[in-house]
């Protein structure tokens, strides 16, 4: 299916019969209207001069075709029905920008013809369409030029971003991740870190009769632990899990208290802030002396350090794994037993856009899951085409495009999880399990969203 790409005059409310305002406040700050296009003109010249975007965007503005065959796998898309929703619509707009402002023959063609101004408008109809995606990625399995329309979208919120213009939501968090006294999104201090973990391990013993640790600070392990700090807040079972999994298989690991967070909200729109996270989880591995890094259940925090971690950390790059592998490895090896007649109830599974778009942690869970879970069925479609929870690239966190996220975003995921009849949604991230948590609660579906480690600790036997 193809859809026809056509400008549009405005950019005000949606005109279809129902739909959701389209227009939300997510300004960190609002710049003089005669200050933003200068400011956000300077910040993409500065990005384009430190970094090889130039490169990227030269070529994409020369091959992409505006075909429309990315609008079908789009699920804003299918949703709305809005050409601005389609992934080429969208990266168009920046795309003309380059074009115009940064190219020898935009700058000719404008001296001399005119026209192809970036208006303060027109950086508006920019800034909301970029955070309209969730940047899932499944539009490059359709587009037959190869263009990462996630990647331009994640361009367009850095530019935004260094122009003053970005979501009060993610700004500070970040803010109190890198300049607040805990140094974590949930401003989470050690003394309340270490009396969770204490908590925890006496909810273990009395549930499993085994003394299972949560290690701090350990000098020289192999691992070092770095969850979703939300996960200290509110996933329980998930890191009971975690550790039950690292005691079977005898693990040499810990969790350092100079830095426990594995949230990276710099992978969803500026790559400054997104090395500096990066830099502070590499030194804690550094300052412990830990071999490898082993990220919790949680996507954009694994694909952050698998990807960036090799290209920031100074010196000889530490290897990282995502919890499932991990599981995975110690299943395989006999280390970690299952009993198979715990879950009984039907079980479906999540695939996080973050780690599973690319390929990279697809058949584990599924490995995992089938090992001990009786009655498990597919999403479809699932795995590397699976559609996102509708909370990606972080406007989960966003709590004043609510509406947005259940309506529109999120409304192919209820359609999916309903069609599978499961009980159970296995969602291993964070920010999925927060927005399907939602979902489910939005659309009155009965099932309950968990994470994989949560069932692995009601079925692990010692």
């Amino acid at each position: 299916m193809s859809a026809k790409i056509e400008e549009k005059k405005t950019t005000t409310a949606s005109s279809t019969p129902g739909a959701v305002q389209r227009r939300y406040s997510f300004y960190m700050e609002n710049p003089p209207a005669s200050d933003r296009v200068r400011r956000f003109l300077d910040a993409l010249a500065a990005i384009l001069q430190q970094s090889n975007y130039q490169f990227v965007l030269d070529v994409y503005s020369r091959v992409c075709a505006r075909c429309g065959r990315c609008a079908e796998p789009c699920q804003i898309y299918q949703a709305t029905g809005e050409p601005e929703d389609i992934p080429c619509y969208r990266s168009n707009m920046l795309l003309k920008v380059y074009q115009r402002y940064f190219t020898a023959e935009g700058s000719l063609r404008g001296k001399f013809l005119g026209g192809g101004l970036l208006t303060d408008e027109k950086l508006d109809e920019l800034a909301e369409a970029v955070y309209h995606c969730t940047a899932c990625r499944r539009c490059t399995i359709e587009c037959p030029m190869g263009i990462d329309h996630g990647l331009i979208t994640h361009l367009g919120r850095y530019a935004l971003s260094e122009a003053g213009i970005a979501p009060k939501g993610l700004v500070v968090a970040v803010r109190e991740q890198l300049e607040g006294k805990a140094g974590n999104t949930s401003g989470i201090p050690v003394p309340a870190l270490r009396d969770t973990l204490e908590f925890l391990e006496d909810e273990l013993l009395e549930s499993k009769g085994v003394p299972i640790k949560f290690p701090l600070d350990q000098e020289d392990a192999e691992y070092i632990f770095f969850a979703a700090v939300s996960d200290y807040l509110l996933e329980a079972d998930t890191l009971m899990g975690n550790a039950a999994v690292l005691h079977a298989a005898g693990a040499s690991w810990t969790i350092g208290t100079g830095y426990f967070d594995g949230i990276n909200y710099g992978l969803f729109y500026n790559d400054w802030v997104l090395e500096r996270i990066i830099q502070k989880l590499v030194g804690e591995a550094r300052r412990l002396r830990a071999r490898k890094i082993l990220i919790g259940e949680c996507g954009h925090a694994s694909r952050a350090a698998k990807v960036f971690v090799p290209a920031f950390a100074e010196g000889a790059p530490i290897p990282v794994l995502n919890f499932m592998e991990f599981t995975l490895q110690a299943l395989e090896s006999g280390k970690l037993k299952l009993d198979s007649n715990v879950i009984t109830e039907r079980v479906t599974y999540h695939d996080p856009c973050n780690i599973s778009r690319s390929g990279w942690i697809v058949e584990q869970p599924r490995q995992i899951l089938r090992a001990f879970v009786k009655d498990f069925v597919e999403m479809t479609p699932h795995g590397t085409e699976n559609y996102c929870c509708g909370g990606g690239s972080g406007i989960v966190s966003l709590d004043e495009v609510h509406d947005y996220r259940m309506k529109i975003a999120g409304k192919l995921k209820a359609e999916q999880i309903r069609a599978t009849g499961a009980s159970i949604v296995v969602s291993p991230c964070a920010n999925c399990k927060k927005q399907l948590r939602e979902i489910v609660e939005f659309y009155k579906l009965p099932v309950q969203v968990v994470g994989l480690h949560d069932l692995i600790l009601k079925a692990i036997r010692f």
